[in-house]
């Protein structure tokens, strides 16, 4: 293949569900098998999701990949969904959706019904969406929306009907193995059994066979895929500890172990009840993103109000949001004022003024007037839309510090298997077969890797879901593992540090006049300007309720100011040395070097009676800069400071929040190579910045942070994004990757120490089966718990 062609091979990424897998050996298995795949640019499996994210560079499809994976021995179930179809009048056109939808690359199945004008299609979740099936229909010709909930909402339903199946079998398999236990304990008290073998046999059958089912199943695809896993050393250990007591029934032996087989499965079963109940919760965060979004919209149509589900609004509709309701979808304000609270997405919960114009964001709740607004994003282009995609993708992600886990699991069964067998004989041959039967049975119980395959990915999923309720998002997991190594973060100046733009700060005017009467005159030239200087002598105008008369020919003169007349009166507004060249003479020197050493820009206003005043401006310092940069120095932090303004104004911005680096004069493209000279220093460096200048600075460094009010180029370019202009969010996000990877390491190091400590116990007798079974399904539930109490960590909504 050419250069060329390389070049022009597209990328695809596609996120798939997986069932069947039960412990990080399946997951690695899954990523061993499907990596060896030509074409596949990055692979990862996520135990505590259940999904696998694959590049693809063009010589694999999505659809080698599902073979694979179905090959080792796992699923990747579909979904269903079904459209109501508008505009069909005969058989031809339900034929004609039929074969364009069929024709869909991801799409197993698309039925239409003429006359109950449905489509009921079958698809695979991750390669295609609901709504490029509804685009689809849409290009055909004819109106499709979705004629129920999401598919995301029936797989829930799906998985909690399934879920609720699972506790009943698990009370049937308590109900029947409770009357082994008991007999067991009056045994071991010194009573004798009250029960016949043939009795604990009956009981303990359908706990082994139909409640104990999932984990043969799950044993026989692991086999067949080339591997084993957890189900294969629960299915062995059980299996032998039940055949072996069958046999001693049937030959009319007293000591059977009917109690332990049953007793384990059903152990292990309420552990993994538990640990599904554990990892829903874990997810929550996407789950509570979803339910913010408005259900019903109230278009306009002809002159009236109709309401639509808000699956159905398009680009261009005419939409009437009262108070206290949710804006359906993103738009800009045609009619009304209002304060909108947009929390969800910034994390701060001040409410945002609003009027024509202005840009608002569906799921944002309207809190005072009654606002008229033209949609102009819907479905997955919405920002909501880009939040739950950008966290779906950081809690499918797998951090870096997974890979070892993943290694160890992958060998760690196999491993197990030859303990146990050395584990039978050794016992066997010294003891007794009965004795060694039971350790070993001990041994493959005890040792299933689950909860080394849950440490990492349940953290993650729980930290970036904590950060995106806090408007901070973690693109990644590798990312938010990256982000508590950093040792130098380098802020830009202007948006970042401080406002972004300038306001007014000090107004000096001589005797020829006053201040209202100076702002009033300046205002009147700049109305017509396009400077933002300009701009803030404006809306300090407004601000102050000035009435600003009428300026005459007026004319801006670039790089030198603005002149015109106003009040017959010609007035100028600029720098001291065009002010010099049209005549005026005197200038108050302390004043301007006052204004200039403090990092204020002063305008000077003049007449043809001379000097009427200055007025100086500043881009003001965010109000929590002082805080963030005193707080990034208490963890150690270095601060840098890195600007395209003159040295005098970035060393007195500087000064004022406490950096002591400052790089000035910084050309845009040269921002990144000031931060690939701090990498080859050996600093791991976090750039924080919010324009498009930024990009390339955002790209260099180690980690990229990008405010949320700057521009989009910069924020595609960051790993983390925070949804506001607050600076303490970078703050915020520090403290989330440190949190987040002292419960990773807490994680791992409980499961390694459990399976360490564990295995030799049960192999020199110490532990039975029972206890064993009951350690090995609260092992996995505790490591699910500790990342759940990540939640508990308390980030700033509000600075």
């Amino acid at each position: 293949m050419s250069q060329a062609e390389n070049i022009a091979t597209p990328k695809i990424e596609v996120t798939l569900p997986v069932e069947g897998m039960t412990c990080a050996a399946c997951a690695a298995r899954i990523e061993k098998n499907v990596s060896k795949l030509p074409g596949i640019e990055s692979f990862n499996v996520n135990l505590a999701s259940e999904r696998a994210r694959v590049v693809l560079n063009g010589s694999t499809t999505w659809q080698d990949v599902v073979e694979k994976i179905e090959k080792s021995g796992y699923s990747v179930p579909v979904r269903e969904v079904d459209l109501n179809i508008t505009g069909m009048t005969c058989a031809a056109c339900s034929a004609r959706i039929e074969k364009v939808v069929n024709r869909l690359d991801a799409v197993k199945e698309a039925s239409v019904n003429l006359a109950s004008e449905k489509a009921h299609i079958v698809y695979f979740p991750g390669v295609i969406q609901e709504q490029d099936l509804i685009r689809a229909v849409e290009k055909a010709g004819y109106g499709a929306t979705l004629a129920s909930e999401t598919a995301a909402a029936d797989e829930k339903k799906r998985k909690e009907q399934a879920y609720q199946r699972d506790v009943m079998k698990f009370w049937g398999s308590v109900i029947l193995t409770l009357p082994l236990v008991i007999q067991m304990f009056v045994m071991l008290l010194g009573g004798s059994a009250f029960m016949p073998n043939w009795v604990s046999f009956i009981l303990a059958t359908p706990v082994q066979f139909y409640v104990g089912w999932r984990f043969y199943k799950g044993a026989y695809h692991s086999l067949r895929g080339g591997a084993a896993n957890m189900d294969v050393l629960v299915t062995l250990g059980t299996s032998v500890a039940y055949l072996y007591s069958a046999i001693l029934t049937v030959l009319g032996r007293p000591d059977v172990y009917f109690d332990s087989s049953a007793t384990v499965v059903t152990l292990i079963f309420m552990g993994k009840l538990l640990e599904s109940s554990a990892k829903a919760k874990s997810s929550s965060a996407i789950e509570s993103l979803a339910k913010l979004g408005a259900k019903v919209a109230h278009v306009i149509r002809d002159g009236e109000e109709v309401d639509l589900p808000v699956e159905d609004l398009k680009v261009g509709d005419v939409v009437r949001v009262r108070p206290g309701e949710k804006i359906p979808s993103d738009g800009k304000v045609l009619e009304g004022s209002s304060s909108v609270d947009e929390s969800f997405l910034t994390g701060e919960s001040m409410p945002v003024a609003k009027a024509p114009g202005d840009p608002v964001v569906g799921a944002s709740v309207n809190q005072a007037g009654v606002l008229t607004m033209e949609i102009g994003k819907v479905g997955a282009d919405t920002a909501l839309a880009q939040v739950i995609r950008l966290v779906d993708q950081a809690q499918g992600s797998k951090a870096p510090v997974q890979r070892l886990a993943d290694k160890i699991s992958g060998i760690f069964v196999p491993i197990v298997l030859v303990v146990a067998l050395v584990t039978l004989l050794l016992w066997g041959f010294i003891v007794g077969w009965t004795a060694g039967l039971i350790a070993a049975v001990a041994v493959l119980v005890i040792a299933c890797p689950c909860s080394l395959g849950l440490a990492t990915p349940t953290a993650i999923m729980v930290g970036t879901g904590l950060g995106a309720e806090s408007g901070i998002l973690i693109k990644g997991g590798e990312h938010l593992e990256k982000a508590h190594k950093v040792t130098t973060l380098v802020l830009d100046k202007t948006g970042t540090v401080t406002v972004g733009k300038p306001s007014i700060t000090d107004i000096w005017v001589t005797s020829l006049t006053s201040e209202e009467e100076l702002m009033a005159t300046a205002a009147a030239l700049e109305s017509q300007s396009e400077h933002p200087l300009g701009a803030a002598v404006i809306a300090h105008a407004k601000e102050k309720g000035m009435t600003v008369p009428q300026a005459k020919k007026v004319q801006a003169i670039p790089g030198k100011g603005i002149t015109g007349v106003v009040d017959d009166e010609t007035i100028r507004i600029g720098n001291r040395r065009w002010l010099s060249e049209t005549g005026v003479r005197e200038f108050p020197d302390e004043i301007l070097a006052k204004y200039e050493n403090a990092g204020k820009t002063a305008v000077l206003v003049a007449s043809d009676k001379g000097l009427l005043g200055i007025i100086a401006m500043a881009d003001t310092i965010k109000p929590d800069a002082v805080t963030t940069v005193r707080e990034l120095h208490d963890m150690g932090i270095d601060v840098w400071m890195i600007t395209g303004d003159n040295e005098r104004t970035a060393t007195a911005v500087a000064a004022q929040v406490g950096i002591k680096n400052v790089i000035a004069g910084v050309m845009p493209q040269d921002k990144a190579n000031k931060v690939q000279e701090l990498k080859k220093a050996g600093q791991v460096v976090a750039m924080v910045g919010d324009g498009i200048n930024d990009a390339p600075a955002l790209a260099a460094a180690d980690i990229g942070i990008a405010m949320g009010t700057g521009a989009d180029v910069a924020l595609e370019a960051a790993d983390i994004a925070l949804m506001h202009g607050s600076m303490h969010g970078v703050v915020e996000a520090i403290r989330l990757s440190k949190a987040t990877m002292k419960k990773i390491r807490q994680n791992l190091f409980w499961a390694f120490f459990y399976n360490v400590l564990g295995i030799p116990l049960a192999a020199l007798g110490i532990l039975s089966p029972i206890i064993a079974g009951a350690a090995m399904a609260l092992s996995s539930v505790s490591v699910v718990s500790n990342s759940l109490l990540l939640r508990r960590l308390k980030l700033a909504k509000e600075v």
